[in-house]
C-alpha cells in the first residue's frame, strides 16, 4: 500500500507538472525589483542603439542586447514636468492642475502632485515596496507637495527643473541656494551631479536583501542645460544664465551623455554583484524629446512640439528572468502605461478611485501577446497644439496649420494627407475634441514654453509672418 500509495503520487504530481506552462514554473517566488531610469531631454537617436554615430553609449546599448528595445514609445508631453504627471499618476497630467504647467517653473508650492493622490511609488509600496527618487523631482515644491508625500521613503535629489551640474544651483549668482536636497532637508555637496546621482543609486542598491523588493527611480538632469559635462566646472563660474543659450556644442553634449551612460554602468554593475540582476525590471527612457543638440533623426522637432521628435522617445527593458534578449517591439506606448504595467508585474493594481488613462502592457512587452492598437491623445499650450495618434495615423495641430501623417510610411511628418482623407480627418479631429472635454481647460495662467527664432535660428520666421 505504501508502493502504491507513493506511486501514485509521483505520477501524480508528473502529471500536474505536464500542464503548468512553463513561464510559470520559472517564475521566482519573489516579487521583481524595479529600477526606473529617467533622462532628462534625451532625443530619439542620442543612442547609438538608435541610430547616433557621433559617440558611443556603450552601457545603453548592452541593455538593450540584454533585453527589449521599444521602437514605437512616447512622453505624455513635450515638456518635462507634465510628463512626469503622466508617469507618476498612470494618468494624463491634463487631469491635474499642476499637470497643465508647461512645465513648472521656479520653487512652486502651488502647483503640484496632490499628497492624497494614488502614485506609482505609493501603490507599490503599499505592497510591499521600499520606495526611493534619486535625481529629480519637478512635481511640486515644499511645504506642500515632494517626493516624501508621494510615496517614496526616501529621496536624495533637487526639486525643481533643472540645476547646474557642479554648483547644483538653479540659477545663478551667489544668492541663488543649492536645489539638493536628503529627504525635505538641503544639503551641500562638491562633485558632478550625474556623478552624486549614479552614487547614491549604488549606495540604495547595496542596502537592498533579497528578501523585500524594491523600487528606485533615478531620475538624471542629464541632458538638459547648462551645457557642462564632468570636466566642465569652469563654465558653471561663468555662465549668465542656467538656460545657457550662448554655449554648448556636439563634443560636450557627447559628454553628457556619456557620463550618464557610465553613470548608469556604475548602477548595473551593482546590482549584478549584489546578485539582484536577474529578477529587477530596468527600465530606461526619457521625459520628452531632445533640445538643441540631441539627434532625433528620422522624426522632426524637437522638445516643446508635438511632432515626433517632441514626444518620440528611446525605451528600453530589461527583465533577465521574464523578457529573451535581443527583442525589438513595435508597440506603441506612452509614459502614463508604465503605472498599470509595472503594477501588474509587482502583483497589484490601480486604485479604484483613481483608474489609470494608461494599459497594462505587460504581456506585450514579455512576448505573450500580439501588439494592440492605440488611440493616444496630446495637446500644448505654445502655438495651439493638438495631436492624436490612432494606429498609424496621426492628426497634428500646430498654430492653426492641421495636418494628416501616416506615419508607418512617413515618420519623418512631410506628406500632409489631410486633402486625401477628409474623413480620417474629421474622425480624428473629433475623437481628440470629446477627448478634450474630459481635461481641465487651459486657461489664461497657464504657463507654457516653447521655442522661436530669437532662440534658435531654425526657428525663424519670416518678416511680416504671424
Amino acid at each position: 500500500m505504501t508502493i502504491n500509495s507513493t506511486r501514485r503520487a509521483i505520477v501524480g504530481a508528473l502529471s500536474t507538472l505536464a500542464v503548468v506552462p512553463p513561464s510559470a514554473l520559472a517564475r521566482p517566488a519573489a516579487r521583481p525589483n524595479i529600477l526606473f531610469i529617467l533622462a532628462d531631454d534625451l532625443g530619439w537617436a542620442d543612442l547609438s542603439v538608435y541610430g547616433n554615430t557621433d559617440f558611443r553609449t556603450p552601457v545603453l546599448d548592452r541593455l538593450a542586447s540584454q533585453g527589449l528595445r521599444l521602437t514605437q514609445a512616447y512622453a505624455n508631453s513635450a515638456v518635462c514636468s507634465a510628463t512626469r504627471f503622466g508617469l507618476i499618476t498612470g494618468r494624463y497630467q491634463y487631469r491635474l492642475r499642476g499637470g497643465l504647467e508647461e512645465p513648472i517653473t521656479g520653487p512652486s508650492d502651488s502647483y503640484g502632485v496632490p499628497p492624497d493622490h494614488p502614485t506609482l511609488p505609493s501603490l507599490l509600496k503599499a505592497a510591499g515596496y521600499r520606495t526611493a527618487l534619486i535625481g529629480k523631482w519637478h512635481l511640486g515644491s515644499l511645504p506642500n507637495f515632494g517626493p516624501l508625500k508621494s510615496g517614496y521613503d526616501t529621496f536624495y535629489g533637487n526639486y525643481g527643473g533643472a540645476i547646474d551640474y557642479f554648483t547644483h544651483k538653479p540659477g545663478v549668482g551667489p544668492n541663488v541656494p543649492e536645489d539638493l536636497y536628503e529627504g525635505e532637508t538641503p544639503v551641500s555637496e562638491a562633485g558632478y551631479y550625474t556623478d552624486l546621482l549614479g552614487k547614491r543609486a549604488v549606495e540604495f542598491l547595496e542596502q537592498q536583501e533579497r528578501h523585500r523588493p524594491f523600487f528606485l527611480s533615478l531620475h538624471y538632469t542629464a541632458p538638459h542645460w547648462p551645457w557642462e559635462g564632468p570636466q566642465d566646472a569652469d563654465v558653471a563660474s561663468k555662465l549668465a544664465t542656467l538656460q545657457h543659450d550662448d554655449g554648448g556644442n556636439l563634443p560636450t553634449y557627447a559628454r553628457m551623455v556619456q557620463a550618464m551612460d557610465s553613470s548608469i554602468g556604475q548602477v548595473l554593475k551593482t546590482l549584478a554583484r549584489k546578485g539582484l540582476a536577474d529578477n529587477t525590471i530596468v527600465v530606461f527612457t526619457s521625459d520628452n524629446g531632445g533640445e538643441r543638440f540631441s539627434q532625433n533623426w528620422p522624426f522632426s522637432g524637437q522638445k516643446t512640439e508635438l511632432l515626433e521628435g517632441g514626444v518620440r522617445v528611446p525605451c528600453l527593458i530589461r527583465w533577465p528572468h521574464e523578457i529573451k534578449p535581443g527583442r525589438v517591439c513595435d508597440q506603441v506606448t506612452i509614459s502614463m502605461d508604465w503605472l498599470p504595467t509595472l503594477l501588474a508585474a509587482a502583483g497589484t493594481q490601480a486604485a479604484a478611485s483613481h483608474p489609470p488613462d494608461g494599459i497594462n502592457l505587460l504581456p506585450q512587452l514579455l512576448g505573450r501577446d500580439a501588439t494592440v492598437a492605440r488611440t493616444l491623445f496630446w495637446r500644448y499650450k505654445n502655438n495651439s497644439q493638438r495631436a492624436v495618434r490612432e494606429g498609424d495615423w496621426k492628426y497634428l495641430k500646430i498654430k492653426g496649420n492641421e495636418f494628416l501623417f501616416d506615419l508607418a510610411r512617413d515618420p519623418r511628418e512631410r506628406a500632409n494627407l489631410a486633402r486625401k482623407f477628409p474623413d480620417r480627418l474629421a474622425s480624428l479631429k473629433q475623437q481628440w475634441e470629446q477627448w478634450n472635454t474630459g481635461m481641465l481647460a487651459l486657461t489664461p495662467d497657464v504657463g507654457s514654453n516653447g521655442v522661436n527664432g530669437k532662440r534658435q535660428a531654425d526657428k525663424y520666421a519670416p518678416e511680416g509672418s504671424d
